[in-house]
C-alpha cells in the first residue's frame, strides 16, 4: 500500500511537470511531450492500481489475464492524454472542468474495474453499490483536482517547485483513495475461483515488472523533463544575452559609444523623417553645424582622455539647452550637429546664442580648467535646401565662415559661402598635393649681428610654388594646413630641409650660423617633436647649437606646464630656444624666467612706428632690459629703415632682421648677395 501511495505521488508530479513542459515548449515538440507525458502518466496511474492490487490477499491462487491488462493499461494512457491536452488549452471554464472531470474521472474508473475484471473471478466479484459509486465519485472529484491544479501550475510561477510537490500529494492521495475505496466495495463469495490463476500472468511476475517499468518510465520522463527544463533556462538566458546583445549592437550602430548622442547613422534618419514632416505639414526646422574652437590643442597636450571627458560634458551642455523633441548628435572628432523645429530664423539664433554662452562657460576635467568655444552655422529648411545634404553642406559652409570671422558665434548661411567652402577645399587637396610633389620651397633671411652688421645666421621662411597661383606666402595657407592638421608633415619637411641647407653651409664653412625654423602650434604640441628633431640632427651630423627653434610667445604661454616639459625636453638636446613675436601676448615674468629660452625676437609691430612713436621706443627699450636681466638675446625683426637700425642699435639689440637688410631668397641667391653686397658672413 506504501508503495502504491508512492507511485501515485510520482506519477502525480510527473502529469504536472509534464503539463508545463508541454504548455511553454513549441506546438511541434509539445505533441512529443504529449505523447510521452500521457504514457508516463497512464502508465503511472495503471501501476498505481496492480501495486495496490498486490496488496490484496485473498486464500487462493491468483493471476490477471494479459489482454484486460493491457486494456486497462490503454484506457489508463487515454485518459491521461485526455487531461494533458485538457490543462493546455488557452481558457478552462467551470463548464469545461466539470465534463473534463467526468470524463477523466469514468476512464479512471473504468481502468480501475476493468484491472478488477482481470482476474477473471467465478463467481463474479460482488460490488456494494454505494461503496461502487463512491469510488466512482472519488475517481471523478480526484481528476477534477487534478485537471485544475495542473491548469493553474502549468506556468513557472514564483515557488512552484513547492507548490507542485504539495499538488502532487493531494493528487496521489487522491487516486489512491479512489483504488482503496473500489477495492472496499468488492466482495468475493466462499468458493471463489480465480480464472486467470493459471492462463495469466502471477502476482509474482507482475509486481516485479510493474514496479521496474514504472519506476524506470517515470524516472525517465521526469529527468528528461528536468534536462529539458534546464535545456530551456540555459536557452532562455542566451536568449536574454542574445537579445541585451542586439540591443546594444543597435545602439553602437545608431548612438555614439563616447557621448551617448545619436551618430551619424541616426542623424540622417532623423533628418529625414523631419524633411518628411516639413513637405507634409509646410513647417521649417534649423541644421546646427557645431565646430568647438581650441579643442585639438587641449586634446594633443593635455591627452586623449582628458579630451574624451571634455567632449561629453560639451555633450551634455548641448543637450541640456535643446528641447526633448530636438536632436543633437555627434558626427566624430569635435564636431556636432542639432536639428530644431524654428517658425522663424530668430529662433534658430536664440537657440544658437544660447549654445554659445554655455559652451564658453569653463570646464574642469581632472582639475585641469578648461575653456573651449563654438562656431556654429546654420541652415534653414527649405530656404538653403531642400534635402539632407545641401543642409549639411551650407550649414558647414556657414561655421566655416563663423571661424574665419573671430569664431565663438554663428552665421546662417549665405549663397556667398559656398564658393569659399568651395575654395578652402581646393586649397586643402592642393596642399596634400603639394606634399607629394615637392611644390614647396624654403627661402632664407639674414640675421645680422647689431654692432658689425655681419651675418649670424637665417631664419628659414616657407613658400609655396603653386602651379596656378605662383610663389605663395605662409599666410596664404598656414592656417588651413594647421586647420587640417598638414602643418606636421609641412614643418617635418621645413626641418629636413632647413638642415638639409644648413649641412651644405655648414661644409662651404660658415661653421658659425644658427638656422632658424618656425614651429606652428599644432606642431609644438605633437608628442613626436623632440624624437624627430634628434633625429633629423643625427641625419645630417649637425650639432644642436647650430639649430634654433623659434616658438610664438602666445604658443609657449597657451599651456605653460606643458611647454616647459616640451622647451625642456629640445634644451636637454642641445638646440636654442626663440620666443618670437614677444609683447603681443600675455606673459608672465615667472614663467619666462623659467622657460630655457635663449633669445627673444621683438614683434614687428613695435618697430614700424618706432622712430615716430616714444610709446614704441619704452616698450623695446624695456623688453630689451629685460631680455638682458635674463641673460638672453634680443632679436629685432621687420627693420626697414636705418632711423629703425640706428635706434635699434643705440636701444642695446643684439640682432637684426628685415628688408633694409636682407629680404628672404633662395640660398643660391643669398650667396651671391653676399658676395656683392658688404656683408660680413660671420664665422667664414
Amino acid at each position: 500500500m506504501a508503495i502504491s501511495i508512492l507511485v501515485a505521488f510520482l506519477a502525480s508530479y510527473t502529469a504536472l511537470d509534464m503539463a508545463a513542459r508541454i504548455h511553454s515548449t513549441t506546438p511541434r515538440a509539445a505533441m512529443l511531450w504529449l505523447a510521452g507525458g500521457s504514457v508516463a502518466m497512464g502508465i503511472g496511474i495503471w501501476s498505481m492500481h496492480f501495486v495496490g492490487m498486490l496488496a490484496f490477499r485473498l486464500p487462493i491462487s491468483l493471476g490477471y489475464d494479459i489482454g484486460l491488462t493491457l486494456l486497462s493499461l490503454l484506457i489508463a494512457i487515454i485518459a491521461s492524454a485526455f487531461a494533458l491536452w485538457r490543462v493546455n488549452q488557452p481558457q478552462l471554464s467551470w463548464r469545461q472542468l466539470g465534463a473534463s472531470a467526468l470524463l477523466m474521472g469514468s476512464g479512471i474508473a473504468a481502468m480501475h474495474y476493468t484491472g478488477m475484471a482481470a482476474m477473471r473471478m467465478t463467481p463474479g466479484i460482488e460490488y456494494d453499490p454505494l461503496l461502487f459509486a463512491l469510488s466512482v465519485l472519488i475517481a471523478v472529484a480526484a481528476s477534477g483536482a487534478a485537471i485544475w491544479i495542473a491548469f493553474k501550475l502549468r506556468r513557472n510561477t514564483p515557488h512552484v517547485l513547492i507548490t507542485r510537490i504539495a499538488a502532487a500529494l493531494v493528487m496521489g492521495l487522491a487516486i489512491s483513495g479512489m483504488h482503496y475505496t473500489g477495492m472496499q466495495a468488492a466482495s468475493f463469495p466462499i468458493g471463489s475461483i480465480c480464472g486467470a490463476a493459471t492462463a495469466g500472468v502471477t502476482p509474482g511476475w507482475l509486481a516485479l515488472v510493474v514496479i521496474i517499468v514504472t519506476l524506470a518510465v517515470l524516472a525517465i520522463a521526469l529527468l528528461t523533463s528536468v534536462l529539458d527544463a534546464r535545456l530551456e533556462s540555459q536557452t532562455s538566458l542566451l536568449a536574454r544575452s542574445l537579445a541585451v546583445a542586439n540591443q546594444e549592437l543597435v545602439q553602437q550602430a545608431l548612438q555614439d559609444n563616447l557621448t551617448k548622442l545619436p551618430n551619424r547613422t541616426l542623424l540622417e534618419d532623423r533628418l529625414d523623417q523631419m524633411l518628411h514632416k516639413a513637405v507634409r505639414m509646410q513647417t521649417r526646422f534649423a541644421l546646427m553645424f557645431i565646430d568647438l574652437d581650441g579643442f585639438k590643442a587641449i586634446n594633443d597636450s593635455l591627452g586623449h582622455h582628458v579630451g574624451d571627458l571634455l567632449l561629453v560634458e560639451v555633450a551634455q551642455r548641448i543637450k541640456h539647452d535643446i528641447r526633448g523633441q530636438d536632436t543633437a548628435a555627434r558626427l566624430g572628432g569635435d564636431e556636432f550637429v542639432v536639428l530644431i523645429e524654428v517658425r522663424d530664423p530668430e529662433d534658430a539664433a536664440t537657440v544658437a546664442d544660447k549654445l554659445c554662452n554655455a559652451i564658453g562657460e569653463p570646464f574642469h576635467i581632472q582639475n585641469h580648467p578648461l575653456t573651449v568655444s563654438a562656431s556654429i552655422g546654420i541652415s534653414i529648411y527649405p530656404e538653403d535646401g531642400r534635402t539632407a545634404h545641401e543642409l549639411l553642406v551650407n550649414a558647414d559652409a556657414a561655421m566655416y565662415h563663423t571661424k574665419g570671422s573671430g569664431r565663438n558665434g554663428y552665421h546662417f548661411f549665405e549663397a556667398s559661402m559656398n564658393t569659399n567652402a568651395h575654395n578652402q577645399l581646393q586649397l586643402i587637396q592642393d596642399l596634400r598635393h603639394a606634399l607629394k610633389h615637392g611644390e614647396f620651397r624654403l627661402h632664407y633671411q639674414p640675421k645680422h649681428n647689431a654692432p658689425d652688421n655681419s651675418i649670424i645666421g637665417v631664419e628659414a621662411l616657407l613658400r609655396w610654388q603653386h602651379p596656378t597661383r605662383g610663389l605663395l606666402a605662409p599666410a596664404d595657407f598656414i592656417a588651413v594646413a594647421e586647420k587640417t592638421g598638414l602643418i606636421v608633415p609641412i614643418g617635418d619637411w621645413v626641418l629636413d630641409e632647413a638642415c638639409r641647407q644648413m649641412r651644405e653651409w655648414r661644409d662651404q664653412g660658415y661653421t658659425n650660423w644658427k638656422m632658424s625654423v618656425n614651429l606652428s602650434a599644432v606642431q609644438f604640441t605633437n608628442g613626436h617633436l623632440t624624437d624627430h628633431v634628434a633625429a633629423t640632427l643625427k641625419k645630417y651630423e649637425l650639432p644642436p647649437q647650430s639649430l634654433m627653434l623659434e616658438v610664438t610667445e602666445s604658443t609657449a604661454m597657451q599651456d605653460v606646464e606643458a611647454s616647459m616639459t616640451i622647451l625642456t625636453e629640445l634644451a636637454v638636446l642641445g638646440v636654442d630656444i626663440s620666443i618670437d613675436d614677444f609683447g603681443t601676448g600675455y606673459s608672465s615674468l615667472l614663467y619666462l624666467k623659467r622657460l630655457p629660452a635663449c633669445e627673444l625676437k621683438i614683434d614687428r609691430g613695435f618697430i614700424k612706428n618706432l622712430a615716430q612713436n616714444a610709446d614704441d621706443a619704452s616698450i623695446v627699450s624695456a623688453i630689451v632690459a629685460l631680455g638682458h636681466s635674463l641673460n638672453l638675446n634680443i632679436v629685432a625683426e621687420g627693420v626697414e629703415t636705418e632711423k629703425q637700425q640706428a635706434l635699434l642699435k643705440s636701444l642695446g639689440c643684439d640682432t637684426l632682421q628685415g628688408y633694409l637688410l636682407g629680404r628672404p631668397m633662395e640660398p643660391s641667391q643669398l650667396m651671391r648677395q653676399m658676395k656683392n653686397a658688404a656683408w660680413l658672413p660671420s664665422g667664414a
